[in-house]
């Protein structure tokens, strides 16, 4: 199985014979949920386009905490920027789930880069893409107190990752209030005593990091507006 693609993706911006020829240049390889795709400082050898599934993209910092970057889905290129700068790897890529992708090796996406022009310009659209999430993730933050901060952060991931729940909508992914700090650029005290906030008011229940929204609407109210959820 693969599609559909995550709006602003390689694959979003790639018609049906340009992806086929990404797909036949790579091999298919198959990771179990919570495995490691790959890991912040190896060298950089290869490059995955995901076809189905999704990853958790961290870093890890001096003082041993793992931060969230990002996450990425079907159509994700992962492992690109370190391929094109020939740098080692900058972050850690763990599977959230069953995950299948089509692994290059950096010649060979180097080389779709120079000679297939509409598989460049979509990776220059997926970093366009990207940008334009932190940008606005930033602005939006910018002008936020932390409890806003992190209802915004909670109703992005419900667009990507809520499942109906019998009292709400629960994120399929695991999540930690660290996670959401790195997110939302504040303090995991700051982001405790919000959800302390949104868990008195009954709006949001966590249990062994699964998150359950029970009241999204409320949340968009104290937001002020639904994000983007580009």
């Amino acid at each position: 199985m693969s599609g559909p693609w995550v709006p602003g993706s390689i694959f979003d911006h790639l018609p049906g014979g340009e992806r086929a020829i990404v797909m036949d240049a790579g091999v298919r390889r198959v990771f179990s949920s919570d495995e490691v795709l790959l890991r912040q400082g190896d060298p950089t050898d290869h490059v995955f386009v995901l076809l189905n599934g999704w990853v958790r993209v961290s870093v890890s910092t001096d003082d041993g905490r793992d931060l969230l970057l990002a996450f990425r889905g079907p159509g994700d290129a992962v492992g690109d920027l370190a391929a094109v700068h020939g740098t080692d790897r900058t972050a850690s890529v763990r599977a959230l789930e069953d995950v299948a992708v089509t692994q290059l090796r950096r010649e060979q996406f180097v080389d779709l880069l120079h000679t297939r022009p509409a598989i460049s310009m979509a990776m220059i659209k997926q970093l366009s893409a990207r940008l334009v999430e932190l940008g606005e993730a930033r602005a939006l933050f910018a002008s936020l107190d932390v409890t806003r901060r992190v209802a915004a952060c909670l109703l992005r991931l419900v667009d990507l990752h809520g499942v109906p729940a019998g009292h709400g909508i629960t994120l399929r992914i695991k999540l930690s209030q660290q996670d959401v700090a790195s997110q939302v650029d504040a303090s995991a005290r700051s982001v405790a005593r919000a959800f302390a906030v949104l868990r008195d008011r009954g709006i949001v229940s966590s249990s062994r990091a699964r998150v359950t929204i029970g009241r999204p609407d409320v949340l968009r109210a104290l937001v002020g507006y639904p994000p983007n959820g580009r």
